[in-house]
């Protein structure tokens, strides 16, 4: 029973304002600007980084990364890709363990070298990845079932 992303307008009436946190797509609507507001952001990165791949690669190797130029790739296209998948609502959980990792290895390869101004993105970032790891992408995503695979009962 998942609701589409254009249903937004609808549900922002009289009775969602007067106890917004009571209302039941609360939830739904909070990780929704989760997802657009971390899924733009990895975009932007993730693009950025495609785009001058000579630099990102350069940085890389001059930060002691092992394979720069493989490691840039395997960076750029998980940000870029990630925070598309992030933005539609495509296999979040797997999305957000990747860019989990990609922040704590951001974090402690070059940002651990910095003044704390310069983790605060990466921190936040990290912390945004594991709350949509943990709550999954809410029911207002393109792919509706969450989990590609099927647990079995015990």
């Amino acid at each position: 029973m998942g609701t589409a992303i254009f249903a937004l307008p609808f549900i922002l009436n009289d009775d969602f304002m007067k106890c917004w946190c009571l209302h039941p797509q609360a939830k739904n609507f909070g990780l929704l600007m989760l997802r657009l507001a971390v899924g733009a952001v990895f975009m932007y990165h993730g693009w950025l980084k495609l785009a001058d791949m000579g630099a990102t690669a350069g940085f890389f190797a001059s930060q002691g990364i092992p394979l720069a130029v493989v490691a840039a790739w395997v960076v750029a296209l998980v940000e870029f890709i990630g925070g598309i998948a992030m933005v539609l609502g495509v296999h979040v959980k797997t999305f957000s363990l990747l860019l989990a990792i990609n922040m704590i290895v951001a974090l402690l390869v070059v940002h651990i070298r910095m003044p704390y101004v310069a983790a605060e993105l990466p921190l936040v970032l990290l912390g945004a990845v594991l709350a949509l790891y943990g709550m999954g992408a809410g029911e207002w995503r393109l792919m509706q079932k969450e989990c590609v695979c099927e647990m079995k009962k015990q």
